[in-house]
Order: C-alpha cells, then sequence, then structure tokens
C-alpha cells in the first residue's frame, strides 16, 4: 500500500541551497561523463565508418552486442540525465520532508531506479541495432540503408508523438510533483520502485523519439544533441505538449518526403 502523500506545497523548501547544488552538480558530472564517453566511443568507431567496413562483420555477435548495448546505455544516461532533473530534485524535498538525514541514499536509489529501466531499454535497442545490421538493413554509418526504413521509421516516430499513451506518459513527466503524490512510497525499496515506476513513464515518453537515431544515424552526436534539447523542451517547456504534437506531424511528413525521394 502506499504511504501517506509528500505535502504538495513547495517540497524544495526542505531542502538547502547548497544541497540544490551539489544534487545539480552530480548530475551534470554523469551527463558530462556519459557525453565524454560517448564521444571517445564515436572517436573510434569513425575509422571503421570510413572505411566502410561492417561492424556486424567484423566483430562477433556477443562482442558486437555488448559495444552496442554499452553505447546505447551511455547514450541514454547522457541523454535523459538533464531532463530527469526536476523530478530528482522534488523527490529529494519530499523525502526530507519525511526522513531528514538518509537523503542520499534515497536519492541514489531512486536514480537507480530511474536508470535500470532506461538500461533495459537499451538492451532492448541494441538488440534491434545489431539484428538490422546482420540483416544488412544498416549502413556501415549505421544509418538507415533504405529510404523506405527510414521513412517508415520517422512516420511511426511521428504517429507515436500523436497518441493517447504519448500524451499520459508525457503527462506524467511534466508533472513531478503529481508523480509523488500519486506514487509515493516509503523506504529504500520505495525509492528504488518510484524511481523504476518514474523510468517507466520517461521511456513510454520518449521511445519513439531514441528510435529516431536509427533513420539519421545512432552515432551522429548532433542529432543525439538535438533529441536531448528536444526531450527536454517536451518535459520542461512551457509548450511542451504542443511541440510535441508539431514535432509529431513533422515527422509523419518528413518521413513520407524521405520514401518518396523529396528528402
Amino acid at each position: 500500500m502506499n504511504a501517506t502523500a509528500p505535502a504538495a506545497a513547495s517540497p524544495l523548501a526542505a531542502i538547502s541551497a547548497r544541497d540544490r547544488i551539489v544534487i545539480v552538480a552530480c548530475i551534470l558530472a554523469i551527463a558530462a561523463l556519459a557525453w565524454a564517453l560517448l564521444v571517445r566511443m564515436g572517436a573510434g568507431m569513425a575509422p571503421m565508418t570510413m572505411e566502410g567496413s561492417d561492424m556486424s562483420m567484423d566483430m562477433p555477435g556477443t562482442t558486437s552486442f555488448m559495444f552496442l548495448f554499452g553505447m546505447w546505455s551511455v547514450m541514454m544516461i547522457g541523454m535523459m540525465a538533464g531532463p530527469a532533473t526536476p523530478m530528482i530534485l522534488l523527490f529529494a524535498g519530499a523525502h526530507a520532508t519525511r526522513q531528514p538525514g538518509r537523503l542520499p541514499a534515497a536519492l541514489i536509489l531512486f536514480g537507480l531506479g530511474y536508470a535500470i529501466v532506461w538500461i533495459a531499454f537499451s538492451a532492448g535497442a541494441a538488440l534491434t541495432q545489431w539484428a538490422l545490421h546482420r540483416g544488412a538493413m544498416l549502413s556501415p554509418e549505421m544509418t538507415a540503408a533504405t529510404p523506405w526504413l527510414a521513412g517508415a521509421v520517422l512516420v511511426a516516430a511521428g504517429i507515436y508523438q500523436l497518441t493517447p499513451l504519448k500524451r499520459t506518459c508525457l503527462d506524467h513527466c511534466r508533472s513531478p510533483l503529481g508523480f509523488l503524490m500519486t506514487h509515493w512510497r516509503g523506504g529504500a525499496l520505495g525509492a528504488l520502485q518510484m524511481g523504476m515506476r518514474h523510468g517507466v513513464y520517461c521511456v513510454g515518453c520518449c521511445w519513439a523519439l531514441m528510435l529516431v537515431l536509427f533513420a539519421v544515424g545512432v552515432m551522429n552526436l548532433l542529432w543525439v544533441a538535438a533529441l536531448m534539447l528536444f526531450v527536454l523542451m517536451e518535459k520542461v517547456g512551457p509548450g511542451g505538449i504542443v511541440v510535441s504534437r508539431i514535432a509529431g506531424a513533422a515527422m509523419v511528413v518528413a518521413g513520407i518526403a524521405v520514401m518518396v525521394g523529396v528528402l
């Protein structure tokens, strides 16, 4: 059963400005480390793509899958750490009002639960990419090998942006205080469960956007950065819902244009 929900009035007031700075600094450090690793991975793969080699042929199956899994995991951590910051700060404030002195452990467990869900998504994305490579459906640059595949990915992602499920998940992500009041769990296990539940809503909101990378280039860091900024705008921007729907319609149009050869 749920524990009593935290009070709705300004949970952030329960933690000091210093604590807020420390939390944000830690999140920024994690994101920066992930991006540094991602850039290094991209630099290491550049010679392979320039030579036109097929990664799926250069490495044994298990090795290539583990590399892709690591790459996607690092990418998701780098992309989603920023958008998760408002929820983490509010969780810290709400937790501090209930169990003073136990904040660091609770925050770690909440963040771990959130990361577990995205790492699970990364495993699925890596398996999809590995299968597409094996089926010669991705180029050595890790983009869709045919305009039809690239266009289909964009159309599917755009349609999902317009669905009620997307709207439901986005509403939860845009209302962190409402999420905490509705889904509060006490104790260490509760913190982990809450982090995982928030991660599920976050994946439900963003999974189709992440698959757009199959159309534009999985390791195209400019597109990775652009998607990260778009997710941030969706989740914390004042017009996030409208932006999400406009982007969905634009992706459908762009996907059709790619399929018919206009783009």
